[in-house]
Order: C-alpha cells, then sequence, then structure tokens
C-alpha cells in the first residue's frame, strides 16, 4: 500500500463513530522500518481559519482496521498537536 492510498481513505473512530477526516502525513520509525502514526488534520473551528492549524496524531497501534473507503481506529482520547509542534516533533524523530 502507498502513502498516497491512505490520502483518500477517510478516518472513523470506532469509539465515537466520528469522522476524524483524511490521513494528511505518516511519522516513520526509520530504524525500524515501519509506520508509528498517521496524521490528520484537525478543523475544530470554522474550517480551520480561525482555530489554527492543529493535527490529530494516531498512533499505529489504534488502528483497528485498514479498509477499501475507511481507516478505523480506537480512540478514546485525541491528542491534537499544532502544526508547528508537529513539524518539531517529525523533525526530532528523524534525527
Amino acid at each position: 500500500m502507498k502513502i498516497s492510498d491512505f490520502q483518500t481513505k477517510d478516518v472513523i473512530n470506532i469509539v465515537d463513530g466520528k469522522k476524524l477526516g483524511q490521513v494528511s502525513d505518516v511519522e516513520l520509525d526509520l530504524k525500524q522500518g515501519r509506520i508509528d502514526s498517521i496524521v490528520v488534520p484537525n478543523y475544530s473551528k470554522f474550517l480551520g481559519v480561525f482555530g489554527g492549524g492543529t493535527e490529530l496524531v494516531i498512533p499505529w497501534r489504534n488502528i483497528v482496521k485498514i479498509g477499501a473507503d475507511v481507516v478505523l481506529v480506537k480512540m478514546e482520547e485525541t491528542k491534537t498537536i499544532r502544526a508547528e509542534e508537529y513539524e518539531d516533533v517529525a523533525f526530532q524523530h528523524k534525527t
């Protein structure tokens, strides 16, 4: 499966049935050669215009099923981080 295949799928939380969005990025563990988490834009404010850029980071272990059209995840509580923080964290993981 290609990363671009993820970007066409809706991400649904099976805990509450809420659509979380679509995958915008992935975090990689280069030492282990695997995906650590998927990243979904979180637009809780009016289309993100007033809320600033935040990202929902979903650990790979929380993915329940990857289907043809959706990615089902189990998230008891969601963690969002600002886009700038995500870039800092992603950079730290790569080094």
